[in-house]
């Protein structure tokens, strides 16, 4: 138990407004559970490729909504943690 000390308290690394969000798998928990929503819906694939194209645009969907309209974490608060911090978003409006 004590050798994990470590492990277990690396959040407190982070700024004290990120704790909460990495703490909580929620965000994960749901995106997987569209995932899986969405390919039931769908019910059997033709072949491997139709169920990377569908995953891999849900999972392209996600990364967008969280990079533009709901930041998880930002850009400000996540530069104060890194050497050379950018604070812009790579291929958005730079």
């Amino acid at each position: 138990m004590d050798a994990s000390e470590e492990d277990v308290l690396a959040y407190m690394a982070f700024p004290k407004e990120h704790w909460t969000q990495i703490h909580s798998t929620n965000p994960l928990e749901r995106l997987n559970k569209e995932i899986k929503r969405r390919t039931n819906v769908v019910g059997i694939f033709p072949n491997d490729a139709a169920i990377i194209r569908l995953v891999g645009a849900l999972l392209l969907e996600q990364n967008d909504e969280w990079a533009l309209t709901r930041r998880y974490m930002s850009l400000e608060s996540l530069a104060r943690i890194v050497d050379n911090p950018v604070l812009s978003l790579p291929g958005v409006g730079n």
